[in-house]
């Protein structure tokens, strides 16, 4: 069996959105969250995994990376404090 993208999920003060999901991603969230469930040993809420599957997108996009520092360059040269992350 394959490894999957996401670990353990962190225990972490959310902030509410809601968000519309074709069907065709629902069902394979649906299907994600069974799978972890199983190799986890616990059951795992659909709702719970977006959060960190969008963080890890973020996270490997090398576009997004690079745009990020580079704002945080000219941010820091302007003389102002670089936004805080939540």
């Amino acid at each position: 069996m394959g490894k999957l993208k996401l670990g353990p999920l962190e225990d972490d003060k959310p902030v509410k959105i809601s968000v519309e999901l074709p069907a065709a991603l629902h069902r394979d969230l649906l299907a994600y969250a069974e799978i972890l469930g199983r190799e986890s040993g616990q059951a795992v809420e659909p709702a719970k995994l977006v959060a960190p599957m969008v963080a890890r997108f973020m996270a490997t996009d090398r576009g997004f990376a690079k745009m990020r520092h580079a704002a945080r360059s000219r941010s820091q040269r302007a003389g102002s404090a670089p936004p805080k992350a939540e």
